[in-house]
């Protein structure tokens, strides 16, 4: 019987620069829904709803989703997984009430570049502490310098927007999109370890969905309670399909990084990912430009900056860290 062929880590990385592709994708969904029902967090529910929906669908029809989930219980029971990565979906709620509520303001490419940072800097901490990895891998000087020029990148890239908007507003909502990107590192690593538990990406996914609706849903119950909203539910979602395909595109890039987080590590995940986000925001706001969209020379000088910190992150890698 011969051994399955090991496939090339170019491979791997291609996937995840075609999964990164997703997230911009849904921030554009996501924030045009919530534009459209006048809700950012209404819209960012609908979403985890609709991506719920589909994975419970999908895991019952296919054997090993169903496996999947009968390994849950027994894996938190028996500690093969900490209790408390089953909250690993909130923060992907984060990301998703992020898009909902600044993308309109921002623009998907500045949004996907504060984003970015930091992603960045927690793929960073992720892997030096070796968090949910089991092994450890150093703060080299080229990953600092390549964190440097990622800041600095970001800072040149969101600079026609300082120049049209309200500095001090425009940082404070710059805040958001970057504390969601933040924890998009952390997630990948506890998706990855779960999977592991699990034995399916598909069930690690849907404990994400699981536990990212129950956090949106009470803070919604809370909004309403507190009298933040005159009505429990627009009267007029709309009809097009588009608007609900926001969750569908979350379960591409959350199962998709469930995977490739065995196989790259934390830090190499989010790299392709983030070359798939900035690639994606930049040639959506091409395309389809929404009000606040700003492409200026420097916005595509950062973006490419920023890739190209990427790779300078990557210099020092032990290659021998990815054969099988």
């Amino acid at each position: 019987m011969t051994a399955a062929p090991r496939v090339p880590l170019p491979v791997w990385l291609a996937g995840a620069i075609a999964a990164g592709v997703a997230i911009p994708a849904q921030g554009r969904v996501n924030g045009a829904l919530g534009l459209r029902v006048g809700d950012g967090l209404e819209a960012a529910v609908t979403s985890f709803a609709t991506g719920l929906v589909l994975l419970v669908a999908v895991a019952l029809l296919l054997p090993s989703g169903r496996a999947g989930l009968r390994e849950i219980v027994p894996a938190v029971r028996e500690r093969r997984v900490p209790w408390w990565y089953l909250g690993a979906g909130l923060s992907g709620a984060l990301f998703v009430v992020a898009q909902t509520f600044t993308v309109g303001v921002l623009g998907i490419a500045v949004f996907t570049i504060a984003a970015v940072t930091g992603q960045t800097i927690s793929g960073l901490l992720v892997d030096r502490a070796g968090f949910a990895q089991g092994r450890r891998r150093p703060l080299t000087g080229l990953r600092l310098l390549a964190t440097v020029l990622t800041l600095a990148s970001v800072a040149y890239a969101v600079a026609p927007k300082l120049a049209v908007s309200d500095p001090a507003a425009l940082l404070a909502v710059i805040v958001l999109p970057a504390a969601a990107g933040f924890g998009q590192s952390f997630q990948s690593a506890m998706n990855g370890a779960s999977a592991r538990a699990y034995g399916s990406p598909l069930a690690a996914t849907l404990m994400n969905f699981v536990s990212g609706i129950a956090g949106l849903a009470l803070a919604w119950g809370i909004r309403l309670a507190a009298g933040g909203s005159g009505r429990p539910l627009p009267a007029d979602f709309p009809g097009d399909w588009w608007y609900y395909s926001g969750g569908a595109l979350g379960v591409v890039f959350i199962g998709a990084a469930a995977v490739l987080v065995r196989h790259l590590g934390v830090l190499l995940t989010g790299l392709g990912m983030i070359a798939g986000q900035l690639l994606g925001s930049l040639a959506l706001d091409a395309a389809a430009p929404v009000p606040g969209s700003v492409i200026a020379l420097p916005t595509v000088l950062g973006t490419l900056a920023t890739l190209g910190a990427m790779v300078v992150a990557t210099l020092p890698w032990d290659r021998r860290q990815f054969r099988r």
